[in-house]
């Protein structure tokens, strides 16, 4: 623990956002860290709670008391390697996780949580400024090859940690960079891509080879890279996005989510237009734009839309608005059903709750408008919730661009999971489970949204070090790598 009295005296204090009008202006990321004093009494605040709920809150299981610690006491150096220790990319996680560890603080409970997101991105990012992040060279080769296959969070994590324990690693991705949906998925103005760049950086100087513009099943086939490889991870994702099945579905102006974010991500890249957008540019400019979907990837989309100079931006979620406030006694600690409002969202849009896209306005093949009716859910018979349309509810909303963002329905399976033949369990991802993350294809293993379906960041990076670990028992036998 931190100061026995930290959270008696001092008030639960977290970063700030640069003005509304400013960031709206930029790419750029516009979170302002806190100053070095806060800092301290921020890590202060963790409490001799007995039992570290924060723990079990936290995907990767970070140690979050004894990093806690180690701040308030000034020891950064000793901070940041036991952030490592669970971690292999906390400044990732430290933008955009939404922290389910704060939730299960104990603090929590009178709504006052311990910054540790804010704490966690502070370590690595001084880690960073001070040197003290370095190359982590195996102590020995094995002479074992490994194939990773996505380059994802989970990709990315299982790489380092296999070429950490000696083993010759490369990375296959199917886009011209690294990263999956780290590089293309998640906007600039949230995470920065140079924060990938410094760690590939890092990763092949540890040995890690990387090879873009490569997809398997298409460049290579999966019979070819089983006869190269030791072992061959499948960490590509769940790439397979939920469609809005209505009349008028294929007219111009509805894309998918992810379609939009990759081509400005490819445009703050650098890209000239006809790279980031080979098949048509999508722009929100001047715009009414719609975004079908009410979870981060809308939220990306609103954030984007508004920086591209969208006329209006509507938000449309199917479930209905959540509670201001969550019953502690019902949910403590575990993650909360409970409104909340993202900086993209705070930047200006309308939301709307309850609301069924009946069907696709358009005139001259383009999307003018959507006509919408507004839902209640109810138990049936067997106790399953069921939407059922409002009777006199319909109402039409004007759009020009309309962005696809519920969800995905698991990994593709052309290409890669069809020629593997590996089993899929009942949604369609890799059936592969979390002992040892053995598909039922001999010396194949799969981590990540790809295995687990649709999912966090962190959770990627928990899967990718513990199947790197399953792998490393395979392969050698017998295991040093944590799980």
């Amino acid at each position: 623990m931190a100061k026995p009295t930290g959270f008696l005296e001092y008030e639960r204090h977290d970063r700030s956002y640069d003005p509304v009008e400013e960031r709206r202006r930029t790419w750029k990321e516009f979170v302002r860290p806190l100053e070095a004093t806060a800092m301290n009494e921020q890590a202060a605040r963790c409490m001799d709670c007995g039992i570290p709920f924060c723990h079990n809150g936290c995907p990767v299981n970070n140690m979050i008391p004894d990093w806690n610690d180690l701040v308030y006491r000034d020891q950064w150096q000793a901070a940041l390697t036991t952030l490592h220790s669970t971690n292999n990319f906390p400044e990732f996680t430290g933008r955009i996780c939404p922290a389910p560890c704060e939730a299960s603080c104990t603090l929590n409970i009178d709504d006052t949580p311990v910054t540790i997101k804010t704490i966690e991105c502070a370590i690595v990012d001084r880690g960073w400024d001070e040197g003290w992040i370095v190359p982590v060279m195996a102590p020995r080769k094995t002479g074992k090859k490994v194939a990773v296959v996505g380059s994802g969070p989970a990709g990315l994590a299982c790489s380092q940690q296999l070429a950490r324990a000696g083993h010759e690693v490369v990375l296959f991705e199917k886009n011209d960079r690294i990263g999956g949906l780290l590089r293309y998925g998640i906007p600039e103005f949230k995470m920065e891509k140079r924060l990938i760049n410094r760690r590939m950086e890092q990763m092949a100087a540890e040995g890690v080879e990387f090879r873009p513009n490569t997809e398997i099943g298409v460049d290579i086939s999966v019979s070819d890279l089983l006869a190269g490889y030791d072992a061959v991870v499948m960490s590509g994702g769940a790439e397979n996005p939920r469609d809005l099945e209505v009349e008028n579905r294929k007219v111009e102006g509805i894309h998918y989510a992810m379609d939009f974010l990759s081509q400005q991500n490819k445009r703050v890249e650098g890209d000239s237009e006809d790279i980031a957008a080979p098949n048509g540019a999508i722009s929100a400019k001047g715009k009414h734009v719609v975004v079908i979907g009410g979870g981060d990837t809308g939220s990306d989309c609103i954030g984007t839309s508004i920086r591209q100079g969208a006329e209006s931006i509507m938000q449309l979620e199917i479930l209905p608005r959540p509670p201001e406030k969550e019953n502690k006694a019902l949910t403590w600690p575990n993650w909360p059903l409970k409104f909340r409002t993202s900086s993209s969202q705070e930047e200006g849009c309308e939301r709307d709750w309850s609301v069924l896209t009946r069907r696709v306005v358009e005139s001259n093949g383009h999307v003018t408008a959507l006509d919408c009716v507004r839902v209640d859910w109810v138990k049936d018979n067997t106790g399953r919730m069921q939407l059922q349309e409002i009777e006199g509810s319909e109402f039409q909303l004007k759009a020009d661009l309309v962005l696809l963002a519920m969800g995905f329905l698991g990994p593709r399976k052309a290409g890669m999971i069809d020629q593997s033949g590996v089993e899929l369990d009942g949604r369609g991802n890799v059936l592969a489970n979390t002992d040892d993350y053995r598909t039922s294809v001999d010396k194949v293993f799969s981590a990540g949204d790809m295995r687990r379906g649709q999912s966090l960041v962190v959770w990627a990076i928990r899967e990718g070090r513990q199947c790197a670990r399953a792998v490393d028992e395979f392969l050698m036998g017998d295991t040093t790598l944590p799980r």
